[in-house]
């Protein structure tokens, strides 16, 4: 059996989950609610305060699900509880960000600002001008939106600029050599 997929997901106080027939699992908690459309194939029961999910058979498809149905259940327990946060850096002369209403300005050393509108389900948060943090209930959408800050300027390998994830390591190569 699946070692993700046999975890129980235990539910903490002031949070409720629902299950309807066809696979539609909504999770509602102190953060905010998110509904999700599981596969039909799985089944997914509540029992004694925690949600166990379970697979028909040992076909390479289902065990796939299996694991997969749990760990998207727990992301939407985990995000209506603690919530979830993506921290960007911007590395290198002049790249700064500020607050623009719910949405971002961008100084990436283009010509221009860029500006990155706000998404429905996230903040951002500027904690000095070269780190964005982005918080949201959705792992998946925070997921989306800090790669699609990222894509604007990807860190470079030579001097390291660009904006990378606080906990990403930019492998340093080396420049050119002189006679």
């Amino acid at each position: 059996m699946s070692r993700v997929g046999r975890l129980p997901i235990a539910i903490p106080a002031g949070v409720t989950v629902t299950v309807t027939p066809d696979n539609v699992v909504t999770v509602k908690g102190p953060k905010g609610e998110l509904t999700k459309a599981m596969s039909k194939e799985i089944s997914i029961a509540i029992e004694e305060n925690q949600v166990v999910v379970t697979r028909p058979s040992d076909v390479k498809e289902h065990r796939a699900l299996h694991g997969l149905t749990r760990a998207l259940i727990n992301n939407m327990v985990v995000g209506v509880t603690n919530g979830f946060a993506k921290t960007l850096q911007l590395i290198g002369v002049g790249y700064r960000a500020t607050a623009k209403g719910k949405g971002l300005t961008l100084n990436l050393g283009f010509s221009h600002p860029v500006e990155i509108e706000a998404v429905e389900g996230i903040t951002f948060e500027l904690p000095d001008s070269t780190t964005v943090v982005v918080r949201g209930i959705d792992k998946e959408l925070v997921g989306a939106v800090a790669a699609d800050i990222r894509t604007w300027r990807k860190p470079e390998p030579y001097k390291g600029k660009g904006i990378k994830y606080s906990d990403e390591v930019i492998r340093r190569k080396e420049g050119k050599t002189g006679k």
